[in-house]
């Protein structure tokens, strides 16, 4: 789930989450609604419900130990033309499986790695990249390549607290809660949509 709004706004919304439906929260989004209405109801994990307070720590970290950041988001194809999406329990919707970049790991390496952690798919043959993307909406300096894999065999996956479930899907009838980046590389990559350089 992606927050552009200010600390301070994410802070109204938090205080107000308890008291009363949240109305929409001037300078956020959509996504600081849902979270509010998702506490509510009582229907999020407590890390969902920690993550939009302690992403901003998070990325400050790393902004201040590094000048760019690397993600990577796995596009895993099976024989029957679905791709392999999965749910955390800490974000809201369907994402591609995927994550940072090691310090000394390739692009390729960590694209794997994820596939493998989040899903238990262990590629036995290289992907191929499709796309780069600027984050930078998001994550001032961060960048997300994307690879394709089409030759794996699974296994079990490795993040268990991490992802809350897995599934495949027909790239062109996602979910109705996949999220607005897997809605766009799906299109891009299967419907023949222009590449879009940012995420």
């Amino acid at each position: 789930m992606e927050l552009s709004c200010s600390a301070d706004a994410i802070q109204r919304a938090a205080e107000g989450f308890k008291a009363r439906p949240p109305a929409m929260i001037r300078g956020c989004g959509n996504d600081v609604a849902r979270v509010a209405r998702l506490w509510q109801r009582g229907a999020m994990s407590w890390r969902t419900r920690i993550e939009p307070f302690t992403r901003p720590l998070f990325f400050a970290f790393s902004r201040a130990t590094r000048g760019m950041t690397l993600g990577v988001r796995a596009v895993a194809v099976d024989d029957r033309g679905r791709v392999m999406l999965v749910k955390h329990t800490y974000l809201a919707g369907w994402w591609l499986p995927g994550g940072g970049v090691d310090r000394g790991e390739t692009c390729l390496d960590a694209a794997a790695r994820e596939l493998f952690e989040e899903t238990g798919l262990r590629a036995t043959e290289p992907g191929r990249l499709l796309s780069l993307h600027s984050n930078e909406r998001f994550f001032r300096g961060d960048h997300v390549a994307v690879y394709r894999f089409e030759a794996f065999t699974p296994g079990d996956l490795t993040h268990y607290g991490e992802i809350a479930e897995t599934g495949w899907f027909d790239p062109l009838d996602l979910p109705p809660d996949a999220h607005r980046s897997t809605v766009a590389r799906m299109a891009e990559i299967f419907g023949g949509a222009p590449v879009d350089p940012n995420w």
